[in-house]
């Protein structure tokens, strides 16, 4: 199933800014070098895109919403962006690394992602990269399917975007498109929210819309109240709520001796 999930580019900016402030870490693992070629997959409006390009790197930013690319390249626009599909996205082998924070679990397809980011390798090229591990958001997750199911008679299974791998399971897909697998690491990190009592209502305003097809703004939004109430016990504290994310890092090697797949 593809996301219909309408992306807010200056709402992204505004109000999800951990996204990318977080990702900034993750880029002591790429450590981009001078001259190297680097595709930032899924990069949103462009931030560490940016930052990789700082390192002297040509850097190529690829992502799905014509609406964040268009963000991206008026905030950057000395850098390279292009709309396209990241599951199946077709480059010469030439690229030394890629990179991805935060998009790799709204592409359902992972072996598709896994069969191009091979393709688009050197040999003894790198793939660098994190997004929601098994159990990521579980008690919102949790909450929307209750409230759509007992209120609306939505099967919220059927529409939901993410895919949330295990570390084992992330790790096998990748071994089996003949990655060596250099580091895998799966960790919490709960994640205050903006805006306080309507922190889950900008989240779900950002990151829900595939669970409110067909219903209207103004059931929408009394979904998503009955939603933020439902997860206000559990996430809630010191005035803000703090989602339940759970990560997965994975910085994996297409070995200098292998073939690219056509």
């Amino acid at each position: 199933m593809d996301s219909k999930n309408q992306w807010q580019p200056f709402s992204y900016d505004q109000k999800l800014g951990f996204v990318s402030e977080f990702g900034k870490d993750l880029l002591s693992l790429l450590n981009p070098s001078k001259d190297e070629i680097i595709l930032d997959l899924g990069c949103g409006t462009g931030d560490l895109t940016y930052e990789i390009s700082r390192s002297g790197a040509q850097v190529i930013g690829l992502d799905a919403s014509a609406e964040m690319i268009g963000r991206a390249k008026e905030k950057y626009p000395d850098i390279q962006f292009c709309i396209g599909d990241a599951q199946h996205f077709n480059l010469l082998p030439h690229l030394d690394a890629v990179f991805s924070n935060a998009a790799l679990h709204w592409m359902r397809d992972a072996e598709g992602v896994a069969k191009s980011v091979w393709n688009a390798l050197k040999p003894g090229g790198r793939f660098v990269a994190e997004f929601g591990g098994a159990n990521n958001v579980s008690t919102i997750v949790h909450a929307i399917t209750d409230v759509l199911t007992a209120k609306y008679g939505i099967d919220a299974a059927a529409r939901n975007p993410w895919y949330f791998p295990s570390p084992g399971e992330y790790c096998t897909l990748l071994e089996k498109q003949g990655f060596i697998v250099r580091l895998s690491y799966y960790f919490d990190r709960p994640t205050r929210l903006q805006d306080g009592e309507d922190g889950m209502l900008s989240w779900l305003a950002q990151f829900g819309d595939d669970f409110f097809q067909g219903l209207g703004p103004e059931v929408t939004r009394e979904a998503c109240l009955k939603i933020g109430a439902k997860v206000r016990e559990a996430l809630w504290r010191d005035g803000a709520i703090y989602a339940d994310y759970k990560r997965l890092r994975v910085v994996a090697e297409k070995p200098a001796d292998s073939k690219t797949l056509l």
